[in-house]
This record gives structure tokens, sequence and C-alpha cells, in this order.
């Protein structure tokens, strides 16, 4: 009995470390659908006394409700419980909800190896094991709070009990539960589900049973318990998976953030995230036994219905990572003489990327948030205005700030009047700069104290910064790759306080 409580420890130490060593920006999700809402939930209190009418400010996703509450109830319940603490700094409401994810992550690995361990065997399980915790792209995200993350781990933990031929641990109201529960937090959940549970009514000799006394109910009580949270909190009755659908699907309005060719995620999107496990996935597909195909059918069937829409990102596949692992480690456990060198290489080859995308790559968008803080200590706090002329939503906002800073940024939501000529504030700054800035603060009195950019973007507004006696303060690391609107550096600069008197 101790093995398993020893595994599970040190998995969890494994993913601690690993919640550490991830200091680096991925998607702006991670925050504005996750602890920026939270964030709001709880602290909103003090905005109408402070006047500041965004403090925790919600994007159009919310305010169209296209997102709902759930999956922010869990991190805005840490917030809440840190309050009442007293212990609500910063550095907690930053990292708080990361280790948490971290801990639930290494219960899904844990997960991952016993479901191998009862459809197999011991051996097979450890490679599985060995797999899952060696992918790079699992190390960069599974520590994140995004719903593709919470969606991924629920996937794992219903796939343990998903009844799949030779399983003892198949239970199907725990599973139903669980991918019901994935719908809710991402409502795209249901595409790798689609043919697993297809799959299952289909074997299930009293199908009447499966459907009225485990479906129905297990919907009923998760959409149900959805629908209340979310009225709480939108203050009228919303279906949010509805809304998601609408817009994603038939309005295919995601393609506003960047469209894709169709074969996408089979040139780069799968092979990237499944990086040096891509010849060991291809092997085990070969090798793996014919009760394994409805994994692959659930990746293959995924992958496919994601190409048919135009807006696609790496974490889109992410939840069908665990299903690839499988087969990986299949692929490991029956290479007879290249066992070692295998498995070395998987670790090595792994190591860098993980390590790279964790610690360097992205980094400078978080690391200037420590810099805001800072003005939160200053006894100038009330004068202080920070304008963040970035690539909208490229910080955190308020939940890694955490005082009632005067705080603005390019706003960018899409065009969802309908309008001919819309174009957002963002892309009309970038359009003119130079124009922009000068127009907006004609007035000196509404100057903000500080400015955040990229480097990329000094030279343009240069004439700016020099008469209106700006000063650079800080450069803070990026990225090694800039491209486009991001640069490899973020400039601070401050107003020099001699111009306010």
């Amino acid at each position: 009995a101790a093995a398993p409580g020893l595994l599970l420890a040190l998995t969890v130490a494994l993913r601690t470390l690993n919640c550490f060593l991830v200091q680096t920006s991925f998607v702006p999700d991670e925050y504005w659908q996750s602890l920026e809402v939270a964030h709001r939930m709880v602290f909103n209190w003090s905005s109408s006394v402070l006047n500041i009418h965004n403090y925790g400010y919600l994007t159009w996703e919310w305010t169209s409700s296209l997102r709902g509450y759930s999956y922010p109830l869990i991190f805005a319940s840490m917030y809440k419980a840190l309050q009442l603490l007293a212990k609500d700094n910063v550095q907690l409401l930053i990292w708080v909800p990361r280790l948490a994810q971290a801990v639930l992550a290494a219960f899904a690995d844990v997960k991952l190896y016993s479901l191998v361990q009862h459809l197999e065997n011991s051996e097979t399980a450890k490679f599985v094991f060995f797999c899952q915790l060696c992918s790079w792209f699992t190390w960069y995200s599974c520590t994140r709070t995004l719903t593709n993350t919470m969606e991924t781990i629920l996937t794992i933990f219903a796939l343990s009990y998903y009844p799949i031929k030779g399983s003892k641990m198949g239970n199907s109201c725990k599973y139903l539960a669980l991918v019901a529960l994935a719908i809710v937090v991402r409502p795209t959940a249901v595409i790798p589900w689609m043919p697993l549970v297809f799959s299952n009514f289909l074997q299930e000799q009293r199908k009447a049973d499966l459907i009225l006394h485990k479906c129905i109910p297990v919907g009923l009580v998760t959409v149900g318990t959805s629908l209340i949270i979310d009225r709480v909190f939108f203050g009228e009755w919303v279906l949010v998976q509805l809304n998601f659908l609408k817009f994603n699907v038939l309005q295919n309005l995601g393609t506003f953030y960047g469209s894709h060719p169709w074969h996408w995620y089979f040139t780069q999107g799968l092979p990237v995230v499944l990086g040096p496990h891509l010849p060991f996935f291809i092997h085990g597909c070969v090798l793996a036994p014919r009760r394994y195909r409805i994994f692959l059918l659930a990746v293959i069937w995924t992958v496919l219905v994601y190409s048919t829409l135009s807006h696609k990102e790496f974490r889109f596949i992410y939840s069908v990572l665990p299903f690839c692992m499988i087969f990986c480690g299949y692929s490991l456990k029956h290479l007879k003489a290249w066992k070692k060198s295998a498995a070395s290489f998987l670790l090595l080859s792994n190591l860098l990327p993980a390590l790279y995308t964790g610690l360097v790559h992205q980094r400078g968008t978080l690391d200037v948030m420590s810099h805001i803080q800072q003005l939160c200590n200053n006894s100038h706090q009330s004068q202080a205005f920070v304008f963040i002329l970035m690539p909208c939503h490229s910080t955190p906002f308020y939940s890694h700030v955490h005082c009632p800073l005067k705080m603005r940024f390019l706003q960018c939501p899409p065009n969802l009047t309908g309008n001919e000529s819309y174009t957002d504030e963002a892309d009309v700054f970038y359009s003119n700069p130079l124009g922009w800035l000068n127009k907006e603060f004609h007035n000196d009195t509404l100057l903000p104290s500080h400015l955040i950019l990229f480097s990329v973007l000094e030279q343009e507004i240069s004439p700016f910064l020099a008469l209106r006696g700006y000063e650079k303060t800080a450069t803070v690391f990026h990225t090694h790759v800039p491209q486009g609107r991001v640069g490899s550096h973020i400039y601070i600069y401050r107003r020099k306080t001699e111009m306010n008197h």
C-alpha cells in the first residue's frame, strides 16, 4: 500500500518543482479567463470606493456570456480563503492557484499510471508514466491556470473509469460525470469524448439503462449546477455552452484571432505538441492491441474536427496528449535492445524545450508585473497611472498586482456588432502610434505616470516620449524570437516628476 502513496508523493514533488520552473507566459487566457475573473469575484468591493471602474476587468467573452463561472470559482474560493486568513498578498495570489493546478496534474499522472497498470501490467504502466512525465508540452502546460489544463486533467480522470475491454475499473456513472464536468469547464471537451461515449453505448447491453439512469441524470445535475453558478454571477439565466458553440462554430468569429491552413494540426500542431515522442507514438499505434483503437480514434477524430475550424492553437489539442502517451509507453516497452537508449533520448530531448519554454521564452510580460507591484508600496500610489502600450492582454492585470492602481491597456474585442468598418483600439493604435498618443493625451493632466511597451515600438513613439518628459527606468528581457508587434525586450518609461509641477 505504501507504493502508490510513495508514487503520488514523488509525483506531487515533481509537479511542484515543475510549477516553479515555469515562469513564462503562454496565452492570455491563462489569466484573463481564470485568475482575473476570480480576482474580480472576490476583491471587486473596492471599485466603488476607489473610483476605479475596472478593478477586475472582464474581457468581452464575459460581457457576451461566452464563458462560465464554474472554473474561475475554484480560484475565487482560494482567493476568498486567503482573504479571510488575511494572507492575500500578491505572491500567494499568483502561486496558490498554480500550485493547486500542479497537485491536480500529479494526481492525473498517477491515475494514468494505475489505468495502464489495470489494463496491461506494471511494466507497461511504468513506461507510459515515464513518457507522461517526460513530455515537454505537458511540463509547459500542466501547472497553468488554463481551461485546457483542467480539461486535460479531467479527461485523464474520466479515462481511468472508462469501461474499455479488460478494465475492471470501468464505471459509466463516474466517467460520464467527469466528462460532463470537463464540458462545463471547456465545452470543446465534448469532441474527444464523442467516439468514446458512442463506442461505450454500442457495447453496452442495457442501452436504455445507460441513457435513462446514467447519461440523463449526470447531464441534468452538471448542467443544472453550472446554470445556477452562472445565474448567481451573471445575474440572469444564461447557457454559456450554447453561446460558446454559436460564437466559435456557427459564426466562426474565432478567425479574428488568426486563421491557419486546414492541415496545420497534422503538419505542425501535433508534431510540436508530441515533440520527440512522435516516432514512439507512431510505432505504438502500429503495435498496440485492437482494444486501444478507440483511443487512437479519439485522437484522430479530435484533430480532424479542430482542423475544420480556421483558428488553431497548440493548446487546443492538449487534451489528446494523454491518449498519445499510452501509445508511446507501449512502444517503449516493446523496444527490446534499445529501451535504455530510447528512454535517455526521450528524457534529454524533452528537457531542453521544457526548460527553455518554461524559463526563458516569453517571460518578460510576467517579470514586468513585479515592477508594477512596486508602485503599490509607493506613497504616490494614488497618482500613479500605468498604461500598457502592448498588443492587448499581453500581461496579466489586477490578479498580479492586487492593489487599486490605475491601469489601462489597449482594448481589442472582436467585431460583435457586425459593423463593416470595425477596427479595434489596438489596431487603431498600431496603425499610427505617434498620432494616436498625441491625440489621446493632448492634455498634459491626463498623461500616464508610467508607460510599458515592447522595444519594437520605442523608435516610433520616441518624439512623444521626449516631449512629454518620459525617461526609461527599466529594461526587461522577453524573448529571443520577437515577431511583429512583440519585441525582444520590454521597456518601462516613467514620467519625470519635475514635469508635474
